[in-house]
């Protein structure tokens, strides 16, 4: 084993006799297991391992080779400074010494002194415009650190939009096809626009053709739909295409026939049928597209078959294959809040569309999706419901919208009548999952269930959610932003085979310009309870998202009153990041006040009535809210009072105040978790997460002890009556100094910031509200007064 030590401090390896403080060796036998300990010296601090280890923490190495391992230690608190790069546009800027690749590190602590040298590549379609802040021109960019700094980039689109703009319906009733194809493709603009992608070579449209022959080759994609080869058929005219499509398609339903004849289930009733839209769906359009290549006996088998599963799926009391009937539980038939429900609607729609004319019940399968579950169901339940757009069963679970979207998109297309715009809810859903997104673009606020990848990383289903609302609403200046905020993402295009369709379908078209900067930083989504705010659109930016709102979906979390905390990493976080399952709903893995009763949590009841925004204000020196979660605990004799204040001071720093009162015999826990361990000094409890830092400076009550453990800080009152909690949040040092500051009947802070600035909030002890009396800086006032007492969302654009 060797150790290599770089500053100053020690290593020590446990049973080796290795004790370090440049670069030292010693033979260990085999199959040791050695145990890595660093002691930073006097004026240093451990900045972390190399090697073979990892991270900040002791290091367990099981030693079966040759093994190197470094350590470096950096001089404390006032040697280094943060390098921030702002992006704009697809590129990447990459650090010499290294540290950024920005992409999506950047940021990056350097020591004082050190000349960092930065240098631009655009990615493809794009030009490098040049830099802003401490460097200008389009060469590299040299910077001696000093001081935290921020350096902008800019990259611009260098051609135009290669998708195809086509007008979008008008009609306010149907028109159906009456030959094939009927689904889509009838709709003439849009066929054309395919082919004319493909002869042009457009990107989109040689990826999806190329991986489709790849399948047609004998490839095993996964995910692939017989569809896919149905589309190329169409584009191409060449019958490959649909000779694959066929066979597929027929040998799944032979399949399914021979279990129906047994009077078993046919697989397509798997986990309540979730999967009857991609299965159906994938059958109907294989059926339309083509047709002329179907025998007469295939068109039968294949429409009996969906008949049945579709029918299965509104009839689940009846539900029957064969002579046996199979009952199912009818989970979320009738609730268009659920991801289940765009998948019944999906199989629905296109059987109906696809087979008109020659299936009987095809009519009555229109009839349900567009008058019974549309226009009857799903319409009035979102404008009732869903105000500000997105989905009560949170960011994970609720991006199977991006289903409902490509449903309105396809029927407007297939008979001419927009039904997108039947609720207001669809286009607001578009700015509700661009604020969801945190300022590095590469994930989104973690709220509910996310049992696909508990991280929320950004993803080709977040990218296909916006691409089809911006093919729907291309007239739209938000468009614009939406298609500029993929654009600059972690996804600027496809990642997965099985989603490349939706790249070469939603190639977005030529749009008006919208800068990203010109929407607003805050968003306010009522009927989700979900309010986003950030500092700016940049990707240095703080963020935040503050949870107050209706639980009614089983996957959403315990989460009212809630909040996290963003700033080049995540500072304070939803623990259900870190679960193996990304379903842990319970209270201890969020950012609230939590109620302990005889050792259990006493909890938020589903279907309970809604936490309620009792107050909300958002301008350029703050955005404010109160929120009174009390509701939220179904009546429990335990709760009387749980209501939170959430003052976020521009542009870094969070004030969170709480009154929760309880029954005798219980504990108010605060609690904070956080991706690593914090530590504490005196009454400030920080957490670094890379060169970005949360202190949290504890101002009441006074007296209690924070309880650290590894990713979580709970602070634990079990006196009697009334919690006041009061905690100033600050990110990356912009908090200088908090003092309490209470009043007759208040309780406060007053808080220097690091910026020259200076505040004073309290909170009124029994009701909602304060004051707040805030500086610009030399003895100007920002704002001087009594926080406001009304709900005003947030205006979309700031001009």
């Amino acid at each position: 084993m060797t150790v290599s030590v770089t500053g100053t401090g020690t290593v020590n390896a446990s049973g080796t006799g290795i004790s370090c403080s440049s670069q030292c060796s010693g033979a260990v036998p085999a199959g040791t297991s050695v145990t890595l300990t660093a002691s930073a010296g006097s004026g240093y601090q451990f900045v972390g391992w190399g090697g073979a280890c990892t991270g900040t923490g002791n290091c367990s190495v099981t030693l079966n080779q040759a093994t190197t391992v470094t350590a470096q230690f950096a001089a404390t608190t006032g040697t280094t400074s943060a390098l921030t790069i702002s992006k704009a546009g697809s590129g990447t800027v990459t650090s010499s010494p290294a540290g950024i690749n920005c992409g999506t590190d950047c940021s990056e602590a350097y020591t004082n002194g050190t000349t960092v040298t930065l240098t631009a590549q655009a990615a493809s379609g794009y030009t490098f415009s040049g830099w802003s802040g401490p460097c200008s021109g389009t060469g590299t960019c040299v910077v001696t650190m000093s001081q935290a700094r921020t350096v902008s980039a800019t990259f611009a689109g260098s051609t135009g939009a290669a998708g195809c703009t086509l007008t979008r319906g008008t009609a306010t009733s149907p028109t159906f096809a009456s030959s094939h194809p009927k689904v889509f493709l009838n709709h003439a603009a849009t066929k054309s626009c395919l082919q004319t992608l493909l002869a042009n070579g457009t990107s989109s449209a040689t990826r999806f053709k190329s991986m489709v022959d790849s399948q047609l080759a004998g490839g095993n994609i996964y995910g692939f739909e017989p569809w896919y080869a149905a589309l190329m058929y169409q584009v191409t005219g060449e019958q490959r295409y649909a000779t694959y499509a066929i066979q597929q398609t027929d040998a799944f339903v032979a399949s399914e026939e021979a279990l129906i004849n047994a009077n078993q289930r046919a697989t397509v009733a798997g986990d309540s049928y979730l999967e009857v839209g991609p299965i159906i769906g994938s059958l109907a359009v294989v059926y339309d597209w083509t047709y002329d290549l179907l025998t007469p006996a295939q068109r039968t088998r294949w429409i009996n078959y969906a008949n049945q599963a579709v029918w299965n799926v509104w009839n689940y009391q009846q539900a029957k294959w064969g002579n046996t009937t199979y009952a199912w539980s009818g989970w979320s038939i009738d609730n268009p809040s659920n991801n289940y429900y765009y998948s019944f609607l999906k199989a629905t729609m296109l059987l109906g569309l696809a087979t008109r004319g020659e299936n009987a019940q095809a009519q009555a399968w229109i009839d349900k999706f567009r008058t019974e579950k549309i226009g009857n169901q799903l319409v009035p339940t979102f404008n009732r419901d869903l105000t500000g757009g997105g989905s009560r069963e949170g960011t994970g679970y609720g991006t199977a919208m991006k289903g409902l979207w490509q449903l309105y998109d396809w029927w407007e297309r297939s008979t001419g009548e927009r039904i997108a715009t039947l609720t207001p809810h669809t286009l607001a859903s578009m700015a509700h999952l661009m604020h969801s997104i945190v300022p590095t673009l590469d994930r989104l606020a973690p709220t509910g269930d996310h049992a696909r990848d508990s991280t929320a990383a950004l993803f080709d289903y977040h990218r296909e959610y916006l691409l089809e609302l911006i093919s729907l609403f291309p007239q739209e200046r938000l468009s614009g932003a939406a298609k500029a905020e993929l654009d600059a993402s972690s996804v600027p295009r496809m990642t997965q085979y099985f989603e490349y369709f939706v790249d070469y379908l939603y190639e977005p078209p030529q749009l008006a310009a919208t800068a990203l900067t010109d929407l607003s930083t805050t968003y306010w989504g009522s009927g989700t309870g979900q309010l986003m705010m950030r500092s700016a659109w940049d990707t240095g930016a703080a963020f935040s998202n503050f949870i107050c709102g209706p639980y009614t979906e089983s996957h959403a979390h315990h989460d009212q009153g809630s909040f996290v905390l963003y700033r080049g990493n995540w500072l304070a976080y939803d623990a259900n990041i870190d679960s193996a399952s990304g379903i842990e709903q319970g209270e201890e893995m969020h950012n609230l006040v939590r109620i302990t009763q005889g050792g259990s949590t006493v909890t938020q009841r589903e279907g309970a009535s809604q936490c309620n925004m009792l107050a909300l204000a958002d301008n350029a020196q703050f955005t404010y809210a109160v929120a009174d979660v009390t509701p939220i605990y179904g009546g429990n004799a335990a709760v009387s009072k749980v209501q939170r204040e959430f003052l976020f001071i521009r542009p870094s720093t969070f004030v969170v105040f709480d009154r929760v009162a309880t029954a005798s015999g219980t504990s108010r826990v605060w609690t904070l978790n956080v991706p690593g361990t914090a530590t504490q000094s005196g009454s400030v409890v920080s957490y670094a997460n890379g060169a970005n830092r949360l202190d949290m400076h504890r101002i009441a009550p006074t007296g209690l002890t924070a309880a650290i453990s590894s990713r979580r800080v709970e602070i634990t009152d079990s006196a009697a009556g009334q919690s006041l909690f009061l905690n100033v949040l600050g990110t990356n040092g912009s908090v200088s100094s908090a003092t309490a500051a209470n009043g007759s009947g208040t309780t406060g802070v007053s808080i220097s910031l690091a910026d020259g600035r200076s505040a004073t909030v309290r909170f009124s002890d029994s009701g909602t509200g304060g004051t707040l009396d805030l500086t610009a800086g030399a003895g100007l006032s920002a704002f001087s007064g009594a926080l406001p007492t009304t709900v005003t969302a947030p205006p979309l654009f700031r001009n």
